[in-house]
């Protein structure tokens, strides 16, 4: 069986690494644009903040390692085109430019994602940048040290994390966003205004509810962002919009929604036979809503690359779908949340949505030492189902939206939740679980 995959990041590394675990006799063929594979772009924040100090700790495997177990790791070699009906790839060498052809048995599409770059007059001024590979990192790291008003355009969780290793890093930090509140996606306004109050405090200029209109520069480099309500001083900006799929190989060619995102079973495999598709050039499955939606996480991709190789050739194993659970920390807040917030489900479904929030302290009052936690659960009135909820407290509680997800994912109700069992002790929580108490408090 010859297998060749198309880009290799997380889960293009997640299937070629099963692949040869499942499959140890498959042949497989790499063909990646870029020079390195699995980096973690999540981490490029605590490298920009010096948490982390060498770039090169956020690879978690290598060309020369997976060479080592049989692959063919072509890398700085660009699929320039497919033919399905002949199972044909043409491929360029980056280096030397030649061109070739290669055929496959199957093929696994791991194309990725690409940040969203709107044009902006003023947009190819220098040390305006993008924050995604570790060529980004470098760059990010290498012009951070010469620049005093940092920008960043787009306040989702790269783009607050950037702000946060910056203002550590003594910079005069302004986030930009259309949106009149940061990270509107993963959290209802009890938690961002949390989050908020900790940037504020650490001097961080908010400028929300703008959009950005265009840069202006002196002698080729950026030094002021325009947006409709005002102008910000900044000689390094990074954009951190958002991404989209990175499926323009296949369009017309494959089933996608119309945003690009290769549409999938959930054995992974495409509207073509023998072509698998994983990671963040897909749609997934999304369990709160019951409904399919793009949703690109390091996550979710090493999930479906996994499962890449456990279906290969037939299908075994489904895809279980995603509650799009996630965590960040900002300064002293420990904050994570897990499917629908309140908002986005009063927006994106028509579920009768209620919600109730809680807040409390983690552990016994009688201990020497406690802090307080705010959690939300949003849920369906009609079903009783929940939906999603959020977290947060000086003290790491984020795992409990970890236990929320599988909740979710068994499509729980709020009395199922606020009666099942979690263990008592002092050290770490109250007899009644915060899990079971702000499910009681809905009740």
């Amino acid at each position: 069986m010859k297998v060749v995959v198309v880009g290799c990041t997380h889960a293009g590394t997640a299937a070629v690494v099963n692949l040869k675990a499942l499959h140890p006799e498959s042949e497989i063929t790499i063909y990646e644009k870029n020079d390195n594979i699995s980096f973690l772009s999540c981490g490029i924040a605590l490298n920009v903040g010096g948490v982390i100090k060498e770039t090169k700790d956020l690879f978690y495997n290598s060309p020369e390692n997976l060479a080592k177990q049989g692959v063919v790791t072509n890398m700085k070699h660009e699929v320039l085109d497919i033919d399905f009906d002949n199972k044909k790839v043409k491929v360029k060498n980056l280096v030397t430019n030649e061109e070739f052809e290669d055929n496959y048995d199957k093929l696994v599409l791991t194309l990725g994602s690409w940040p969203i770059v709107p044009r902006f007059e003023g947009g190819d001024l220098e040390n305006i940048l993008l924050c995604k590979n570790h060529d980004h990192a470098l760059t990010i790291i290498e012009k951070a040290e010469h620049a005093k008003n940092v920008v960043i355009i787009g306040a989702g969780y790269i783009g607050v994390e950037l702000v946060e290793a910056f203002e550590m890093k003594g910079k005069n930090v302004t986030l930009i966003d259309a949106e009149d509140r940061i990270m509107p996606k993963y959290l209802d306004k009890e938690f961002t205004d949390l989050a908020e109050t900790e940037f504020k405090a650490k001097g961080v200029n908010f400028a929300l509810g703008q959009k950005v209109q265009k840069f202006e520069g002196e002698n080729g480099k950026v030094t002021r962002v325009v947006t409709e309500k005002g102008s910000y001083e900044g000689d390094l900006v990074v954009l951190c919009i958002g991404f989209a799929p990175s499926t323009k190989l296949v369009q017309g060619k494959l089933e996608t929604l119309p945003n690009g995102a290769i549409i999938i079973d959930e054995y992974m495999r495409t509207s073509r036979e023998d072509v698998f598709a994983a990671g963040d050039c897909c749609v997934v499955k999304y369990n709160p809503a019951n409904d399919t939606r793009y949703i690109p996480l390091a996550t979710n991709a090493v999930r479906m690359g996994t499962l890449v190789a456990r279906n290969i050739n037939e299908p075994t194993l489904k895809y279980m779908g995603t509650q799009g659970t996630s965590g960040i920390k900002i300064y002293e807040q420990c904050i994570s949340s897990t499917g629908l917030t309140e908002g986005v489900a009063k927006a994106t479904t028509n579920y009768n949505v209620a919600s109730v929030t809680l807040e409390d302290n983690y552990r016994p009052e009688f201990m020497p030492t406690y802090e307080k936690a705010l959690i939300k659960l949003v849920y369906d009135k009609d079903t009783r189902r929940i939906l999603g909820g959020q977290i947060a407290s000086k003290i790491d509680l984020t795992q409990f939206m970890n236990t929320l997800s599988v909740v979710i994912q068994n499509n729980m109700t709020i009395e199922e939740l606020a009666m099942t069992d979690f263990f008592f002790q002092p050290h770490f929580n109250k007899p009644w679980s915060i899990l079971n108490s702000v499910a009681l408090k809905a009740l």
